[in-house]
């Protein structure tokens, strides 16, 4: 969509087509509502200034980038938002040519834009790097190794910060804005690159006011930190004033080095219910757009809500339970215990690996920390959990939300690979429950481990296994549900409720054993072998990666024990990203459903 040549009154009108589209759309599909359309005229402000054909527009996280891909040609499509096949939440370079980088982690645009600027400088193109990353982004350590090296490297690249709930800083005053906006002008530019070149021929007295004066400056400016790093500093402005926005990309593109754009916005503006800092209308299912109500309640017994009930019991009890969570504490139910607890539990932002190593000192100092996380956004802190967590031996828990499919988030969300990264780390436990009981089970035992362990749960609500009551952990112990002959069904955590869906899809011609693994780390050598004796034909349900999965743990089992007579069949996921979509159509398009899974099973000993 070519907008560059509307007027100022024609784009106010466009940003409020583009709220609505979003509104409209989200409230039936479900997605992130209050970001994106806080973050409307600035995206339309970036494709009226620079050029989309040629300019990397370069989104942080890329949940507030709806209305880029309404002005990107996708219009029409974006009724097909999160669907399966439809257009992703997320930018997406497959979907677009408009999409510069997939981003579903935070923290990575000034990163991707000090790289894309080096490739712009070495290839002599005229291009220009533009950025936009939300205050919560800012939480992070990697947007200061970018800033650092943007600073020193003085790269082109135009920043622009989206503050939206003046976490940042707040303004001091007309004169704070007054002044900023004109030390950004190019006659102020002009003045102080002049200013500079004189200080270097005056006495040092002389120099030593100048730059006391300057210095004064930036102290009554909220972008100290920025100019401190070398990196020029606009702002704030009205994030929502078309024509301010515009007004101060224009000057930001004149600039011959980094700059970075300080706009203040209202998280959920244009939908009163939803605006200001609200966590309930960060992310949403389908709701109703008058009343705001959604339109599926959720299930009370879902993983989450389990384990926020038991932790919030043990916590009760026990008064050495600490907690963190990073920028999820609604989402991992985290809150709970937060709330009861403020001096226990913390949220610490979008800062992943300072959560691992903070809780690493207090499990040393002898208290005993829950770090609530989900699958994906373990993968940001590896090097914590192998270096401060498992090297040191401190008992700190992980307790992993969103393991498995995710659904509508897709390929960068989906917890797939934490049984894989989490059982190569020597020291470390892996266990995980399959229903409520168990859920309790975990909780306890992990709290009695004096060493790290890992605990995994899914979205939503586990599978059905409750035709099986749950017994106490014994480390390393696995629990036989069921005797049976000839075949036996291996679950690891909600892979057991589907082995006994299965099961009961296929009890009227099969007769399989039914084990729930319990632990993959350390795995139940003896019963797997004593069950080897007895069942030749093994089939494994866990929602997670081969690679490395449960199929690879008991593998390694059977050739160390040299096992050769077991014919066994792995149904976890493939060597592929999973695209995102409605939990059961992806499972399904991987016929991965319970009846389809049944079909495979059928299929093979006919084979």
């Amino acid at each position: 969509m070519n907008i560059k040549d509307k007027n100022i009154e024609e784009l106010k009108e466009l940003s409020l087509q583009i709220r609505e589209r979003i509104l409209d759309t989200v409230s039936k599909n479900g997605g992130h509502l209050s970001s994106p359309i806080g973050a409307v005229e600035l995206i339309v402000g970036m494709h009226f200034v620079f050029d989309s054909e040629k300019d990397p527009f370069i989104f942080d996280v890329s949940h507030q980038a709806y209305a880029h891909k309404l002005l990107s040609g996708r219009w029409d499509e974006f009724e097909t938002l999160r669907q399966f096949k439809g257009i992703s939440g997320y930018t997406k370079p497959k979907e677009s040519k408009y999409d510069y980088f997939i981003a579903g982690h935070s923290s990575t645009s000034i990163s991707l834009a000090v790289g894309a600027a080096k490739a712009i400088k070495l290839k002599n193109e005229d291009r220009l790097p533009v950025a936009l990353i939300g205050d919560g982004s800012m939480s992070a350590g990697i947007v200061y190794e970018a800033l650092n090296e943007l600073g020193d490297k003085k790269y082109p690249v135009v920043i622009i910060l989206n503050d939206n709930e003046m976490s940042i800083s707040k303004p001091i005053g007309a004169i704070s804005k007054y002044l900023s906006k004109k030390m950004a002008e190019n006659a102020f530019q002009r003045f102080k690159k002049k200013t500079e070149k004189f200080l270097n021929h005056v006495p040092e007295s002389a120099a030593y006011m100048a730059r006391k004066f300057e210095d004064w400056l930036k102290l009554i400016t909220p972008g100290m930190l920025f100019e401190e790093l070398g990196i020029d500093y606009i702002g704030p402005i009205d994030g929502h004033n078309i024509e301010e926005i515009i007004d101060t990309l224009k000057i930001a593109k004149k600039f011959k080095g980094p700059v970075i754009i300080h706009a203040q916005t209202l998280k959920g503006k244009g939908y009163t219910k939803a605006e200001g800092h609200f966590e309930n209308w960060h992310g949403v299912g389908p709701f109703d757009l008058k009343t705001g109500e959604p339109k599926k309640k959720k299930g009370t017994q879902d993983a989450t809500t389990l384990f926020s009930k038991y932790l919030y019991e043990l916590a009760q009890k026990k008064e050495d339970i600490v907690g963190v969570t990073a920028a999820m504490p609604s989402g991992t139910g985290l809150k709970k215990c937060m709330d009861a607890f403020p001096d226990r539990f913390w949220d610490v932002g979008i800062a992943e690996q300072h959560a691992v190593t903070s809780m690493a000192a207090l499990a040393k100092e002898g208290f005993k920390p829950y770090i609530s996380i989900y699958s994906t956004f373990l993968q940001r802190a590896y090097d914590q959990v192998i270096h401060d967590i498992c090297i040191m031996g401190v008992p700190a828990v992980f307790a992993i939300d969103r393991a498995g499919i995710v659904g509508e988030d897709g390929e960068t969300h989906q917890g797939l690979f934490d049984i894989s990264y989490l059982r190569a780390i020597p020291n470390m436990t892996l266990f995980a429950p399959r229903d409520e009981l168990s859920m309790k089970y975990s909780i306890d035992f992990a709290y009695d481990m004096h060493s790290p362990c890992a605990f995994r749960y899914p979205r939503g609500n586990f599978s059905d296994s409750s035709k099986f009551p749950a017994k106490p952990y014994k480390i390393g112990k696995s629990q036989l549900l069921k005797e049976g002959k000839d075949i036996l069904f291996i679950g690891y955590g909600n892979g057991v409720g589907k082995a006994c869906e299965v099961f009961e899809i296929l009890k009227e011609e099969l007769n399989p054993a039914i084990l729930d693994l319990v632990f993959v780390k350390p795995i139940d050598i003896e019963n797997l072998i004593s069950l080897s004796k007895k069942y030749k034909k093994w089939y494994i349900f866990s929602d997670s990666v081969k690679s490395g999965g449960v199929e690879s743990a008991i593998l390694e089992v059977l050739t160390n024990k040299n096992i050769t007579d077991i014919h066994l069949i792995s149904f976890e996921y493939e060597d592929k990203f999973i695209e995102h979509g409605n939990t059961k159509i992806v499972e399904e398009s991987l016929n991965l459903l319970p009846e389809q899974l049944a079909k495979k099973v059928v299929n093979d000993l006919n084979h």
